[in-house]
């Protein structure tokens, strides 16, 4: 199975923030379970986050649960190196 992109999940606390470091420009997206499915299954979503090209990179989760991250090269090919944690809040 090829995969285009990098994932991890999380259990995150309302206002706890993922921040991620990246060396090149990617998409960057914190999904709930059922926005991560769809675009597992490239349909329409929902997320939080978007295109950066820059660092660090911070994320708050909107509300407790189960978070996706998601980064993507947007279709380009390539290799990223990334860190991520997770800032309790």
């Amino acid at each position: 199975m090829c995969v285009d992109y990098l994932h991890a999940d999380y259990y995150l606390d309302r206002g706890d923030i993922v921040q991620v470091e990246i060396d090149h420009q990617a998409n960057v997206m914190l999904l709930d379970e059922s926005n991560y499915q769809n675009y597992r299954n490239h349909r329409g979503f929902q997320h939080f986050g978007g295109h950066y090209d820059h660092t660090p990179i911070n994320i708050p989760a909107p509300s407790t649960g189960r978070w996706h991250l998601v980064i993507d090269l947007g279709g380009y090919s390539g290799t990223i190196r990334h860190s991520e944690r997770i800032i309790k809040r």
